[in-house]
């Protein structure tokens, strides 16, 4: 297991001390390291998703509005 020093301003060491007291403080910071890590990895996969949408969108065929209304009329009861 790796340690890990971080500088944090001191009203956040002292809330977070004082919030979680009688806790595992070691293992509370793992998993918010988790967390944030999760968080960040989504984000990145969101931003490329977007991307790849984009790029198709380039290539798409242009559709009026006429023609995006016929295809959702066609067939309707």
């Amino acid at each position: 297991m790796a340690t890990v020093n971080f500088s944090v301003p001191d009203e956040v060491k002292d809330a977070f001390n004082a919030t979680f007291r009688d806790k595992n403080k070691s293992a509370i910071i793992a998993d918010l390291m988790r967390e944030a890590v999760d968080r960040a990895q989504r984000k990145e996969r969101a931003r490329q998703a977007v991307g790849r949408i984009l790029e198709r969108r380039q290539s798409a065929p242009v559709v009026t509005t006429a023609e995006c209304r016929h295809a959702r009329e066609t067939g309707r009861p």
